[in-house]
């Protein structure tokens, strides 16, 4: 799919939210009425699709469609939100981790299945994002969400120092927690687990290849 002047592929920067890039457009492009079709985390980069004006209306049709992500998942250590930008609350000694065994669990983990919500959510409780209660240390019952992921590959396992990290390629439905399904890879193998990077590569059948850096869009081009 080509983008148009209603619709834009962006390849997000780490360090900045997605509503943090529609910021960015609006100020680039002189255009108020800008969204985007499925948050990405500060620490995440990668495809953001992105509606202009009329465009905005189509968001719901994107936000549907399967994701592919590459995610790295650093063994022995966990967060509380399950990625760098959160608190150390539990580090362990990984031991000799073995290629094939990963990817038994990883064979395992694909199809349905239940996954908790990240405190560190968006998702809403009595009417107030989760990560609202997490950061003013209000305990909230932690939710369960059923979720579909269609493949879940390894790519590699990294091993720096004492240090043991899986780059995991994985297709799933909307609505799946990466950081949820790299602690349940962690859990499943008995050691903790966080994301440590996360690169969305594709949205159906639109690909990173497509997208544009932030610094690339210019007003001439879309207005």
């Amino acid at each position: 799919m080509q983008e148009n002047k209603e619709i834009i592929f962006i390849d997000k920067p780490r360090g900045i939210t997605s509503f943090g890039v529609i910021k960015v457009l609006r100020r680039k492009l002189g255009v108020r009425r800008i969204g985007h079709a499925g948050t990405l985390d500060p620490f995440a980069t990668g495809l953001l699709i992105v509606g202009i004006g009329a465009g905005t209306k189509k968001m719901k049709e994107f936000e549907a469609l399967p994701k592919t992500y590459v995610m790295d998942v650093l063994l022995g250590k966990k967060t509380d939100t399950g990625d760098p930008e959160g608190k150390v609350i539990e580090e362990k000694e990984t031991g000799e981790i073995k290629a094939a065994d990963v990817e038994k669990i990883l064979a395992g983990i694909e199809g349905e299945l239940e996954l908790p919500i990240p405190r560190y959510s968006a998702v809403k409780h009595k009417g107030l994002p989760l990560y609202k209660y997490a950061r003013r240390g209000i305990p909230v019952e932690q939710k369960m969400r059923k979720t579909k992921i269609f493949r879940l590959e390894l790519i590699e396992v990294i091993k720096k120092e004492s240090k043991t990290t899986l780059r995991v390629e994985m297709e799933a439905e909307k609505g799946t927690y990466a950081r949820a399904v790299g602690e349940e890879i962690g859990r499943r193998l008995g050691v903790p687990a966080m994301l440590v990077e996360l690169r969305r590569t594709r949205i159906g059948d639109i690909k990173i290849e497509e997208a544009k850096k932030l610094d690339e869009i210019k007003n001439t081009d879309f207005v």
